[in-house]
């Protein structure tokens, strides 16, 4: 009986890598599916055994452990960090002048995917309505930028150059060459931000003399639902703990393709009494390659899993909001959401 109630633990709580297949894919441990087992969701339960460990936290990217969640919570939370987190982007491109080789419609759209540095939070939506739709943005919902450039023969270049850097000047331009227009009292409200691309090395466009470029754009707020632009991250994935076990011990030639096998820094080899002997060091660092299992004479020394609630979180952002404040922001998202969904259920009854 004991046995048994181990193989249905690791069942609920483990997914198996095999070497045909990957087993106990799916969540089971809903109530009354296994006898002995009380499976009703409980709160108190849940804050004891929930927790978010941050593991790496910079500028850019963040890796955090969401211990303690069923899967589909933690895919609902990845899919709101890339779609449904505001941010400002390009949507109307006024065109007054565009000699370059670069049609209209493309350049619009290669300015609408510049990400543009500026706190969503600090901006409404625009008005939806068709009518709304035609009029001018406010300083509260619409950020103005403009790229003006013209390029120009270099007077000091040398005769017998061939290079275009030094023939011409501005023959290539940058997001660095988009500026901020202020509208109404934007120049006092934001007079501590510097709004604009977050990057300046973005290539938009290549001229020759002669050729310019005259192009008033309007940035609103909106989510990635909506439109790829507006999306916050670069990336927002996640992957489950993975757990390797030693089924006995592994020593001398064995342990050192065993080590092989696996990515470095998960198994170290250790000198005991005169021999190599092979211990896991760090599973998290495995990209469960399930090399292992090519080998006859190892695969059935080692067990492969995944711990079915450790969720290891990779977040990239674009650099419009730190990683730390999109998740942040996709946590309100998420509340509102259920708060929504409550408010739904209780007017139901009501009614």
């Amino acid at each position: 009986m004991a046995a048994t109630m181990k193989n249905v633990e690791e069942i609920r709580t483990r997914v198996i890598l095999g070497e045909f297949g990957v087993k106990n894919v799916h969540t089971t441990d809903f109530p009354g599916n296994y006898p002995g087992y009380d499976d009703i969701w409980d709160m108190r339960k849940f804050q004891k055994n929930f927790r978010i460990d941050v593991k790496h936290l910079d500028e850019g990217s963040m890796e955090f452990d969401m211990v303690g969640i069923d899967a589909a919570i933690a895919n609902a939370f990845r899919r709101i960090l890339i779609a449904e987190v505001p941010t400002m982007a390009i949507e109307k491109v006024f065109v007054y002048n565009n000699t370059s080789i670069v049609q209209d419609e493309v350049l619009a759209h290669r300015l609408g995917l510049v990400p543009i540095k500026a706190d969503p939070r600090l901006f409404e939506y625009r008005n939806a309505d068709e009518g709304a739709a035609e009029e001018e943005g406010s300083e509260i919902d619409t950020i103005q930028l403009q790229l003006k450039i013209k390029c120009s023969r270099n007077p000091s270049a040398t005769k017998d150059s061939s290079d275009p850097r030094e023939l011409y000047l501005n023959h290539m331009v940058y997001s660095r060459d988009i500026k901020w227009v202020p509208i109404g009292n934007q120049a006092d409200v934001f007079a501590d931000s510097s709004i604009g691309p977050v990057h300046d090395d973005i290539l938009i466009a290549k001229l020759r003399p002669g050729q310019e470029i005259d192009i008033i754009m309007h940035c609103v707020k909106g989510i990635g639902k909506d439109h790829a632009k507006f999306s916050p991250v670069a990336t927002a994935s996640y992957r489950l703990l993975p757990e390797i076990t030693l089924l006995e011990p592994v020593e001398g030639e064995k342990a050192k393709r065993l080590q092989a096998c696996f990515s470095p820094g998960v198994i170290d080899l250790e000198e005991v009494n005169g021999k190599k002997v092979a211990r896991v060091t760090n599973s998290r660092l495995d990209t469960c390659s399930r090399e292992v299992l090519r080998h006859d004479d190892l695969k059935n020394l080692v067990k492969l899993g995944r711990v079915r609630d450790h969720f290891i979180f990779s977040v990239e952002s674009t650099g419009i909001l730190p990683p730390d404040v999109l998740v942040t922001e996709a946590v309100k998202v998420l509340m509102a959401k259920c708060q929504r969904f409550i408010n739904e259920l209780d007017s139901d009854v009501m009614s």
